[in-house]
């Protein structure tokens, strides 16, 4: 007895120890960012990496966000309210239209739906470096039907301080250029991915449901809105969570499609934030860290309803 309780002991050290060093491990690049940001540039080289900063400062965090007129770099703030904007809106979207696709699939069979399902999830499979030229095409030849429109926003005087709304709306548009063009493209790819997740999460709910809202009188969209939304809450949190944080961190798209730097999303403006003539590895790892503080956030306050979400359903196949 006295053996076994020794072992269960032994066993129980090794395998937190292992837990342990293996946190440590994975959150040595946090220390690195978080050692590095609090030091002046003068202190910053390979040789004193890792050690503590003589005095902790957080002008770097300033200049990241303001930007430096003397570094020759912009700060981060206008990039970042680019990225909430742009990874709210699409996520939103792309979940709803998803939690349709899946309701569809799952509950009204039609001919050929499997087929178009599968095709819809082929979606998934594409590279996005495959098809870079002609997404560019095909948001520039959308961008001859959306211009006039972008320009008869921007042409709406307002007085005072409400004169630059017309210009931030006209970002919405969906074109080249745009964050409404960003949206737009988030908004498809992540459909494949929306749709599978509420597909499988209806599934799982009895189809009595269905047929007794039908019995009542209630069509299509009716039981949706009135029977399965209410009920999808766990499904959303998967996908809002998820569609968030890959729009937020993604760097492809947002270097692609919208060259102009004040329109940019945050991770595009990271890459940016360098001097003409010297890179100033504080700012810069100041400017990480605060790219990386709504998805910690998330996943900090969130991961608990996101693991709910997997475990009622919603990504049972």
């Amino acid at each position: 007895m006295k053996k076994t309780i020794n072992s269960s002991k032994i066993s129980k050290f090794f395998i937190y120890f292992f837990l342990v060093a293996a946190a440590a491990f994975f959150l040595l690049p946090i220390f690195l960012l978080l050692n590095t940001s609090l030091k002046s540039y003068s202190d910053v080289s390979l040789a004193t990496m890792w050690k503590l900063p003589n005095s902790i400062g957080f002008d770097s965090f300033k200049q990241a966000w303001f930007g430096s007129i003397e570094g020759g770099y912009r700060g981060l703030r206008e990039n970042f309210i680019n990225s909430l904007w742009l990874a709210g809106p699409a996520a939103i979207l792309s979940a709803f239209i998803g939690s349709i696709n899946g309701y569809i699939f799952s509950k009204w069979k039609f001919r050929g739906s499997n087929v178009l399902f599968a095709l819809l999830l082929f979606g998934m499979f594409i590279p996005y470096q495959s098809i870079l030229i002609p997404l560019v095409q095909s948001l520039q030849w959308l961008s001859h039907f959306t211009s006039p429109i972008i320009a008869l926003i921007n042409s709406i005087k307002l007085p005072g301080i409400l004169s630059s709304i017309p210009a931030w709306l006209a970002q919405f548009v969906p074109a080249y250029g745009t964050i409404g063009g960003l949206i737009l493209v988030h908004v498809i790819y992540g459909i494949p991915i929306a749709t599978l997740v509420f597909k499988n999460y209806y599934t799982e709910i009895p189809t009595d449901l269905v047929e007794a809202g039908m019995m009542d009188g209630a069509g299509i969209l009716g039981i949706y809105r009135h029977i399965l939304f209410p009920i999808s809450v766990p499904g959303f949190v998967v996908v809002l969570i998820w569609q968030f944080t890959s729009i937020w961190n993604d760097f492809l798209f947002g270097v692609i499609i919208t060259p102009n730097p004040r329109i940019q999303p945050v991770t595009v403006a990271l890459n940016n934030l360098a001097g003409s003539y010297i890179v100033e590895w504080n700012v810069q790892m100041a400017g990480s860290l605060v790219a990386a503080v709504p998805t910690v956030l998330i996943f900090i306050f969130l991961s608990r309803y996101f693991l709910r979400g997997l475990i009622a359903g919603s990504l049972k196949g």
